[in-house]
C-alpha cells in the first residue's frame, strides 16, 4: 500500500479530525477575528516554522508572514516576508511586543527547553485579542510516553524512521507534554479562553513506511474512547482584548 493508500485508508476510518483541518480552521477563526479588528495588516508568526506552514494557505490574507526557527531551513521558504533565526525560550527581544495577530506553534512545543518562557514570549508577542494556535505530543498516550521516554541515542536511530527527512528529526524534550501541562502553562503565561482537542494522528505522522503506520494505527485505534490520550494536542488559545 502506498503512502497515499495509507492515508485515504485513515480517512475512511475516521478516527478523529485530522490535525491539518482542526488548524486550518483555527487558523481561519483567528485571522477572521484579526482583520476585522485591522483590515488589511494581519501579521502572524510561524514560531518553529520548518519547511512546511499551515499559514502557507493564508498567504493573501496576511499582510506580514514571518518565520522563527532555531534552525535555518534546508531549502528557501519564499511564502515568508521575513525569516529569523532565534531560540524561542530564550528571547524575550527576539520581536518588539505586539508584533502579531497570529502565533502558530506546530509541533514544536515538545521540543523546547523551557516552555513556559516561550510560551510567555508568544503571549508577548501577540497583539491584544490574538491567537496562538499549537500542536504538540501527547504524553499520555502509552507509544508517545515510550519514544520520548528513549535514550537521545535510541531516539535519534529511530526518528529518521517516522520523519519526513533527517533534517526533521529534533532532539525532544517532552517538558509540557500532556492536556493539563499545556494547559495549565498557556493559563500561567496570561492567556484565555483555551480551548484544547486531542486527536489521534500516529498513523498520519509516522506514515511513511507501512511498518510504523501499522504501529501508529494501533496506537490511534487503542485510545479512540480515550480523548485524554489520544496522540496529539490541539491548542487555541487568546490574548485579552482591550478592555476585556
Amino acid at each position: 500500500m502506498t503512502e497515499a493508500g495509507r492515508f485515504a485508508l485513515l480517512s475512511r476510518l475516521r478516527i478523529s479530525p485530522p490535525v491539518g483541518a482542526l488548524v486550518h480552521e483555527a487558523l481561519d477563526r483567528a485571522i477572521g477575528a484579526a482583520e476585522g479588528r485591522s483590515p488589511g495588516t494581519v501579521s502572524a508568526l510561524d514560531a518553529g516554522c520548518g519547511r512546511v506552514s499551515a499559514l502557507r494557505a493564508f498567504r493573501p490574507r496576511i499582510g506580514r508572514l514571518v518565520g522563527a526557527d532555531l534552525h535555518r531551513p534546508s531549502a528557501p521558504l519564499p511564502h515568508l516576508d521575513e525569516l529569523v533565526i532565534v531560540d524561542l525560550c530564550g528571547a524575550v527581544d527576539g520581536f518588539a511586543r505586539e508584533s502579531f495577530d497570529v502565533v502558530l506553534s506546530s509541533f514544536t512545543l515538545e521540543h523546547f527547553a523551557d516552555p513556559p518562557a516561550a510560551l510567555a514570549n508568544f503571549r508577548g508577542w501577540l497583539r491584544p485579542g490574538g491567537t496562538l494556535v499549537a500542536t504538540t505530543v501527547n504524553r499520555r498516550h502509552p507509544f508517545v510516553a515510550a519514544y520520548l521516554g528513549l535514550p537521545d541515542g535510541a531516539r535519534r536511530r529511530l526518528q529518521p524512521l517516522v520523519k519526513a527527512t533527517a533534517g526533521d528529526a529534533h532532539p525532544l524534550v517532552g517538558a509540557c507534554n500532556d492536556p493539563d501541562a499545556v494547559r495549565a502553562a498557556l493559563a500561567d503565561a496570561g492567556f484565555t479562553d483555551i480551548r484544547l482537542t486531542t486527536v489521534g494522528h500516529l498513523a498520519r505522522a509516522w506514515g511513511r513506511h507501512w511498518p510504523t503506520f501499522a504501529l501508529g494505527l494501533l496506537g490511534d485505534l487503542l485510545t479512540t474512547a480515550m480523548p485524554s490520550r489520544r496522540s496529539t494536542i490541539v491548542a487555541v488559545a487568546r490574548v485579552p482584548a482591550v478592555g476585556a
